[in-house]
């Protein structure tokens, strides 16, 4: 079965998206849009077979589209999935899925009531170094998690309809909540806008996991250099996953420090450091954007509720608008476990009905 496509927004990463689903054997594209004449006739030009190039989205529900990829700007995102859903089509948002929790819960019950697959494009979740992070922390190699430091920095692109929280703090959330399979409790962001008064370019967040776990993220459009690192300390390993590495994107450090007994010597403590061996393991690696939309047209034949569905995308919105409260009241903490889905146990969150 071949599942016709049709994308909504061709300008930063919309090309991506077109390129993986022209090449996938299993999807034809047979449309794009875009307000921009230079974009759409620069596809065109790329990918001569699509049939239908449009500055009005709208046309695209006149033809016979089996999923709708939506890559626009995230302020149109809940518009533009409202409809398509309505119409009928299966839908791949990029992130965020909405800038509110109200309209990603909407989104998620629309899809429900119709059937269809609604699929969020957080794509760090597809990528293969990332589920090997997973698995160390999964699998106890690295011991307890102390905890995490994320950043994610570069210069630009600057946005003015959202600030860096909500363009960039998507990423780092659904990778923490992927590899630790754990819900945050609460969010404490510090941030500020030095180029466009009153839009964050920086910001600070620091999450809190159950059993004290805490994760702090970095962000920032204004930034020399092009950083996606995300470090893990363990106590009995540390590990090192950088996006930015064309091959070697994890290191894991055999490195720990071991408080022992009070003893009556001078010192208070004793301390025992561990120095072990670097290793960078082998890691197949498929580009995790193509390995995401050959599994939304997975979902789509199949009708299985993708890895990045839209309970994720809510949760992930969630959290970043929690986020988002935190800032603009200046660092305080915000708790972020949604009622409609109270925590069962070691910060996990049960996925029942929604009840609205």
């Amino acid at each position: 079965m071949t599942i016709k496509v049709g994308v909504i927004g061709c300008g930063y990463w919309g090309p991506n998206l077109i390129r993986n689903f022209v090449e996938l054997p299993e999807s034809e594209v047979v449309a794009v849009a875009d307000l921009q004449r230079d974009r759409l006739k620069h596809i065109q030009s790329r990918y001569p077979q699509i049939q239908v190039a449009t500055r009005d989205y709208t046309n695209l529900f006149q033809l016979d589209l089996d999923a709708i990829v939506i890559a626009t700007p995230p302020h149109t995102h809940f518009r533009l999935a409202r409809e398509c859903l309505e119409k009928g089509h299966h839908v791949l948002v990029e992130k965020p899925l909405t800038t509110r929790s109200q309209d990603a819960r909407e989104l998620l019950l629309l899809a429900r009531q119709k059937s269809r697959v609604l699929m969020v494009g957080h794509t760090f979740e597809y990528n293969p170094a990332v589920h090997v992070l997973k698995e160390m922390v999964a699998s106890g190699e690295i011991g307890r998690v102390h905890y995490i430091d994320a950043v994610w920095a570069s210069l630009g692109l600057f946005q003015t309809k959202v600030n860096v929280v909500w363009d960039l703090a998507p990423h780092a959330v659904s990778i923490l909540r992927f590899v630790l399979g754990q819900e945050p409790l609460q969010v404490s962001t510090w941030g500020s806008g030095c180029v466009q008064e009153g839009i964050a370019d920086v910001a600070y967040l620091t999450l809190v996991f159950p059993d004290d776990l805490l994760a702090h993220v970095r962000l920032s459009w204004l930034d020399p250099c092009k950083t996606r690192r995300v470090t893990v300390v363990g106590s009995k390993k540390m590990v090192i996953y950088d996006d930015v590495e064309s091959l070697e994107k994890i290191k894991v450090y055999d490195k720990g420090v071991k408080a022992i007994r009070r003893t009556d010597t001078f010192g208070e403590f004793q301390f025992a450091y561990h120095y072990g061996d670097v290793v960078i393991p082998y890691i197949h690696f498929e580009e995790p954007l193509r390995v995401q939309c050959q599994h939304f047209l997975t979902c789509v034949q199949e009708g299985k509720e993708p890895q990045t569905g839209a309970f994720n995308g809510l949760r992930v919105v969630e959290i970043v608008e929690a986020a988002q409260e935190s800032l603009a009241q200046n660092g305080k903490v915000i708790p972020v476990a949604s009622s409609l889905y109270p925590v069962v146990g070691n910060g996990r969150f049960q996925q029942g009905a929604l009840n609205v």
